[in-house]
């Protein structure tokens, strides 16, 4: 089946305040996977799925997002951008293009990791002739997101945003990809905050509309914090490239254990990393790393680096040692120095 669907919204206005320090020098939606801003495995998941018309919602730190994105033009397909002066919420974020959108269209949140099928959740979409399809996904702490009871067709019966504990009664949670209807938009009162789960499901359940659940194949992975998008950058490792990648000019002396990649022009020398990443232009000699995300054009000599994330032009010098740090862009951490449970 050929999908009808040619047009997305993505939303991508938010500060991603969880994520600092990593991101007061470039929006969420950017910060790197595998060396490809995080957006982009969305973008590219709408594009097989037939998507040929982007339409970006942006806010924070707007102009780093175009520079980043572009406008599609090597995918084969369309980037717009919209931008908002102010928070709106999904519903709010969307209603300033009604008058752009298509009779039926793909929403999407930019603010998470997707690497996904959506082709299947527009067909099932078309078949239910839902008014709302609702990408959904498994989680072991379905406490921080919208959670969905089914029927036995997938229909969503109950929806209740960030849980208490005893009030879970499923794990599926909103994953942040919508199949939408334009005629809800109308319903959107113009020029205020207005969210999708806490404003628009519950009216539309109220009323007895259709709400469809598809629970999604792929990787997806909600990364609002530091943890959350090492732990993107490591599935994918494992997911693109069975848990290696060997894409640096200089590689010796070395114990490696997967899953593991290793970006374009990296050096590594004398060193043992483990269940890490290491991202384009850095080079890392005679130091120990593990479960850590160390971004581009870095310098690690001689140091000892865990649980942590290292932003973009980071220099760690000898004897350094790190745990459960994220460094923000451009810091230098100096010899012998020692950061724990720290953001800088």
């Amino acid at each position: 089946m050929t999908s009808d669907v040619r047009q997305a919204v993505i939303m991508v206005g938010g500060k991603g305040t969880r994520l600092r320090p990593l991101t007061e020098t470039k929006p969420k939606p950017i910060l790197p996977v595998l060396d490809k801003p995080c957006l982009r495995y969305l973008i590219e998941s709408l594009v097989d799925a037939g998507i040929t018309e982007v339409i970006l919602a942006c806010g924070y730190r707007s102009d780093q997002m175009t520079e980043a994105i572009g406008d599609g033009s090597d995918l084969g397909i369309t980037i717009e951008y919209s931008y908002e002066d102010e928070p709106r919420g999904t519903g709010g974020a969307i209603k300033l293009i009604e008058d752009r959108l298509d009779d039926t269209f793909v929403a999407a949140n930019g603010d998470v990791f997707a690497d996904i099928s959506v082709k299947g959740e527009i067909e099932k979409h078309r078949e239910t002739n839902a008014a709302l399809t609702i990408a959904l996904t498994p989680v072991k702490n379905p406490c921080e997101f919208g959670i969905a009871r089914l029927d036995e067709s997938d229909r969503i019966l109950e929806f209740k945003e960030k849980p208490k504990p005893e009030e879970v009664f499923s794990d599926l949670v909103n994953a942040g990809v919508y199949i939408v209807e334009k005629r809800l938009i109308s319903e959107i009162p113009p020029d205020t905050f207005y969210d999708f789960s806490k404003d628009l499901f519950p009216m539309m359940l109220q009323r007895g509309d259709r709400i469809q659940g598809y629970i999604l194949g792929g990787v997806w992975r909600d990364v609002g914090r530091p943890a959350d998008l090492l732990g993107a950058n490591l599935a994918m490792a494992t997911k693109r490239y069975d848990g290696y990648l060997w894409g640096g000019k200089n590689i010796k002396g070395c114990e490696i254990r997967k899953p593991f990649f290793m970006g374009k022009d990296c050096e590594l020398v004398d060193s043992n990393i483990v269940a890490s990443v290491v991202l384009r232009g850095s080079a890392i000699s005679s130091s120990k790393i593990s479960n850590s995300m160390i971004m581009a054009d870095c310098k690690v000599d001689g140091a000892k680096i865990q649980n942590s994330i290292i932003g973009e032009g980071c220099v760690i010098k000898e004897g350094a040692s790190i745990s459960n740090t994220v460094l923000g862009d451009g810091t230098i951490v100096e010899k012998d120095e020692v950061l724990t449970e720290t953001r800088v």
